[in-house]
């Protein structure tokens, strides 16, 4: 399970998503896509089961979003927005 650290707050809509960690007073904004695999995390959903709603919804071979969904959620480990 992926969740954000408490000092973590974030908008999701059609744009993509706002991420705002307040000790630090910054800002990081998403493309939709990555305001969808935020959002779904943030559920607790699993990379796997994110994998599969992203192949069902952009016909994309399911090796290509594997490998930037993980890659994702490393950018997100390494800049802190989620426990490693």
């Amino acid at each position: 399970m992926h969740r954000s650290a408490p000092n973590l707050r974030s908008f999701v809509d059609l744009d993509g998503a706002a991420i705002l960690d307040i000790e630090n007073g910054s800002i990081i904004r998403l493309n939709p896509t990555g305001g969808f695999i935020w959002q779904a995390l943030q559920r607790g959903e699993e990379a796997r089961d994110i994998i599969q709603r992203l192949c069902a919804e952009a016909d994309v071979a399911p090796e290509v979003v594997s490998t930037e969904v993980q890659a994702f959620i490393g950018d997100l480990r390494r800049n802190g927005l989620l426990p490693c």
